[in-house]
C-alpha cells in the first residue's frame, strides 16, 4: 500500500511540473530582436520635417569667429525668414539676427571689399524664377548691419532678363547676365554684360566691364 501512495504521489508531482511547464510556455511574451524593436520605435516617435530649415552654411571668419545663416520657414519655400549667427568664442561673444525673406537663399560667402576688417556677409536669393539679389550685412559695434546694394540701372534693365551669376575674383565682385533685346547690331549672340561692384565707406558703387560672349 505504501508502494501505491509513492507511486501516487510520483505521479501527480510530475503531472504538476507538466501543468507548470505549459503554462509558462503559453503566457511567456514574444520578444522581438534589438533591430526590429528599434525600427518600431522610430517609425512611430520620429518625424522628420521636410524644408523646415532649407539652408544653412557655416563661415569660418578665423579660428573662434564662427559666422553661420540658417533660413527657416514653412508652407511656400520663396517666404519665410533666415538667422545671422555670431559666434566668437575666443571673446565668449555672441549675437543673432533674423530678417525676413522673400526668395530662396541659394548662396553665402564673405568677402572684405573695403578693406576695413570687417567682412561683410553676401546673401544670395532666388527672388523669382530666373532672377538673383544680394542681401549684404556687414558685423560691427557688436551688430550686424544692412548695406544698401544698389539695383540695376533703367539701362541695364532694358537687357537685362535674369540668369545673373555673382562672381569673386582677385577679391571683387562681379555680376553678369545675358544680354537680351539689344539695339547694338554688333553684338553677337550670347554676349554678356558684367558689371564689377566696389565698396567705400559701406557704400556700393558699380561699373560696366567690357562686354564678353
Amino acid at each position: 500500500m505504501r508502494t501505491n501512495f509513492k507511486y501516487n504521489l510520483q505521479q501527480s508531482a510530475l503531472l504538476v511540473g507538466l501543468l507548470f511547464l505549459f503554462a509558462c510556455h503559453r503566457t511567456a511574451p514574444m520578444k522581438l530582436d534589438a533591430p526590429e524593436a528599434a525600427t518600431v520605435q522610430t517609425e512611430t516617435t520620429v518625424k522628420k520635417h521636410a524644408g523646415q530649415f532649407p539652408f544653412y552654411k557655416d563661415i569660418i571668419i578665423k579660428p573662434g569667429l564662427n559666422y553661420e545663416v540658417v533660413s527657416w520657414g514653412k508652407g511656400v519655400d520663396s517666404v519665410g525668414a533666415y538667422l545671422l549667427l555670431m559666434s566668437d568664442s575666443v571673446k565668449n561673444n555672441y549675437r543673432s539676427q533674423s530678417v525676413e525673406r522673400k526668395g530662396v537663399i541659394t548662396d553665402v560667402w564673405n568677402m572684405d571689399l573695403d578693406n576695413d576688417g570687417n567682412p561683410e556677409l553676401y546673401i544670395e536669393l532666388l527672388s523669382k524664377k530666373n532672377v538673383k539679389d544680394l542681401n549684404v550685412y556687414e558685423y560691427s559695434n557688436n551688430n550686424f548691419n544692412k548695406l544698401s546694394f544698389p539695383p540695376l540701372s533703367s539701362k541695364m534693365k532694358k537687357i537685362y532678363a535674369g540668369n545673373d551669376k555673382y562672381t569673386m575674383k582677385n577679391g571683387e565682385l562681379f555680376r553678369s547676365f545675358p544680354i537680351v533685346n539689344s539695339t547694338d547690331s554688333t553684338l553677337q549672340k550670347g554676349a554678356m554684360k558684367t558689371l564689377v561692384y566696389h565698396l567705400r565707406g559701406n557704400i556700393f558703387s558699380v561699373d560696366e566691364v567690357k562686354d564678353t560672349k
